[in-house]
């Protein structure tokens, strides 16, 4: 890996992961750092736990003070966002993981991503619906058709996989998480800056 890379593992379910999702670009980009963009699921490693769900539905405390939490933390970073009202969560994440996967990390998965979030928790819009998906899809000029088809493929479920069997191999237990070349991991929206200067720095 190149010294000055850095890989953002972000769940598409992940409250936290739309605030680092939007802010890691320009960030990354004022310290001369590549970001790797890798999607993973958090289910496998919750089950793995004996959780059966979040954490925060599990705990309501706990899930009442994220809430508040996002709608502070993106009133701070001139995001927006709201509480979703209408989808159950969290929501299925594996259709737009795999859609990501199908698309190259040059720019395009990022701006998936980023889109993806916006529909989740702006617009409190079902992000395992294909028809959602394929409207952002069309939204970036892409023909939605190949590429949900691409997401039943053995190589792109693999490929999830995979990426969910290295964030274990990691460590990772959450999201956003980060990993370092030097092999760090920094968990969270609020460590964020942290671990893009640890890369720099070094």
């Amino acid at each position: 890996m190149n010294k000055k890379t850095i890989d953002f593992w972000y769940e598409f379910a992940s409250t936290y992961s739309y605030l680092a999702a939007e802010r890691i670009g320009p960030l990354a980009r004022d310290r001369g750092i590549i970001v790797r963009w890798r999607p993973f699921l958090l289910g496998p490693i919750f089950h793995a736990q004996g959780w059966n769900t979040t954490p925060f539905k599990i705990y309501k405390a706990k899930g009442d003070y994220m809430w508040r939490d996002m709608e502070r933390q993106a009133a701070r970073y001139g995001l927006p966002f709201k509480v979703p009202v209408v989808n159950e969560l969290p929501q299925h994440s594996v259709l737009a993981a795999r859609v990501a996967l199908s698309l190259p990390d040059d720019g395009m998965r990022a701006e998936f991503s980023r889109r993806v979030y916006r529909a989740q928790w702006t617009a409190d819009k079902c992000i395992s619906d294909p028809e959602v998906i394929s409207g952002i899809l069309a939204d970036m000029e892409l023909d939605a058709g190949p590429l949900l088809a691409q997401t039943q493929t053995p190589d792109i479920k693999q490929a999830l996989k995979d990426n969910t069997d290295e964030a274990i191999s990691h460590g990772i237990f959450g999201a956003p998480s980060l990993t370092t070349p030097d092999g760090e991991l920094f968990w969270g929206d609020d460590r964020l800056d942290q671990a893009l200067d640890w890369v720099a720095s070094r």
